[in-house]
């Protein structure tokens, strides 16, 4: 079969099911379930730091999990400091926060703010633990900090419950080293699905508070907040592609098999 007919064929069948939207059953996994129940703990009016420390490529596999877990807070009362350690992330995490805020009926400078983009990743972690005024004077558009409600009783770590690091890399790691040990912060990975072995002895060891895998953990922070999107809808496209690759794999080995031929006497 030409792979031309293959791809048609695989492009088609992920269409229809993101079209035809099937309900597929998801089995919630103990870490999800760890990640929702530490922020649907928090006060009323907490604050909760969402770090987008990914690239754009990333954004199919893990932007439902910033979607979903800007919603429950949202949802849940809590206000959201957005940020990116990624320039690539930057414009992304704010359209994102700025749809879950619109969609939540919460303002802007009151409810959420977006600081927006710094480099030297470390200088910025180590500096907000200090004074967040001091790496930010100003959010994503331009607005000095002072003039923001929620920025001005956020002065560092300390109004802060936790850091949620949304990340298709390393970036965590530093979250842990300069913000968790340096100042005492709870950290939250919410990772690409690659990346979750590299940091499953962080969570064994408690330095980090817990991890969200891909799409997969997205899809069931969905189900647990009662609202599938992004990530449901992902997960049953994903799983019909599976399907559809296993099948062909399958038929291919019949066909080899098959038409072999048969050993010289």
């Amino acid at each position: 079969m030409s792979r031309r007919i293959i791809f048609a064929v695989l492009a088609a069948v992920v269409i229809a099911v993101m079209l035809i939207k099937p309900r597929i059953p998801i089995t919630v996994s103990d870490s999800t379930r760890q990640v929702y129940n530490r922020i649907d703990a928090l006060d009323s009016g907490a604050v909760v730091m969402i770090s987008f420390d990914h690239e754009a490529s990333s954004l199919p596999e893990i932007g439902p999990i910033g979607a979903a877990i800007s919603e429950h807070c949202f949802r849940r009362g809590i206000s959201v400091v957005g940020l990116a350690l990624f320039a690539e992330g930057n414009a992304v995490g704010y359209d994102l926060l700025s749809r879950s805020a619109v969609a939540a009926r919460r303002v802007y400078g009151a409810d959420w703010i977006y600081l927006g983009f710094r480099p030297q990743y470390t200088a910025a972690i180590l500096g907000m633990g200090e004074s967040i005024e001091e790496v930010f004077n100003a959010d994503y558009n331009g607005t000095p900090l002072t003039s923001l409600p929620l920025a001005r009783r956020v002065r560092n770590y300390n109004d802060i419950a936790l850091v949620v690091s949304i990340a298709d890399g390393s970036m965590p790691t530093y979250w842990v080293e300069y913000a968790a040990n340096r100042y005492g912060e709870t950290v939250i990975a919410a990772l690409s699905a690659v990346m979750v072995t590299s940091f499953t002895p962080y969570l064994e060891s408690g330095q980090i508070a817990g991890i969200l895998s891909g799409l997969k953990g997205a899809a069931e922070y969905e189900q647990l907040l009662g609202s599938p999107s992004a990530g449901t809808r992902g997960m049953a496209a994903q799983s019909a592609a599976h399907v559809l690759i296993a099948v062909l794999v399958l038929w291919g080995n019949v066909e080899a098999w098959r038409r072999r031929k048969p050993k010289a006497p």
